[in-house]
């Protein structure tokens, strides 16, 4: 919703030429929720889906923050103005869904090396040596 906010701002300003950034991080989220919504991340395992929401989220803190100092210092309208105070506002948001999105990667980074042959090796050495 922020970055669709965002995103008519922009249109409204004279800093017009940064609205493709919200947009994009628009349509991402959008896609990304109705992914999860849809269970396409159960569907899909090949995809590493906690991976695509973090750097989705990396990517937007920063380029909302890049865009939100420029429009900022570089347009005096009020359309553009509001635009990076969204921005900033936005900036902090991602960077909190970051630390959250960052917990459900290590724990997914982690189901998944349970799961690899080194992983089974080391236990099978371990049970052989157990009952040895």
């Amino acid at each position: 919703v922020l970055s669709f906010i965002i995103f008519i701002c922009y249109i409204a300003s004279l800093a017009a030429s940064f609205m493709m950034a919200p947009l994009l991080e628009f349509l991402l989220a959008l896609f990304l929720f109705f992914a999860y919504a849809s269970k396409l991340n159960e569907k899909f395992k090949g995809v590493h889906w906690p991976l695509a929401d973090f750097l989705r989220c990396v990517t937007a803190a920063i380029i909302y923050f890049a865009i939100s100092i420029a429009a900022v210092s570089k347009y005096s309208d009020g359309a553009s103005k509001a635009a990076g105070v969204f921005g900033f506002a936005a900036t902090i948001v991602f960077a909190v869904d970051f630390y959250i999105t960052f917990n459900d990667l290590v724990t997914f980074l982690k189901q998944g090396s349970s799961d690899s042959p080194e992983g089974r090796k080391t236990e099978d050495e371990d049970s052989d040596s157990d009952s040895d």
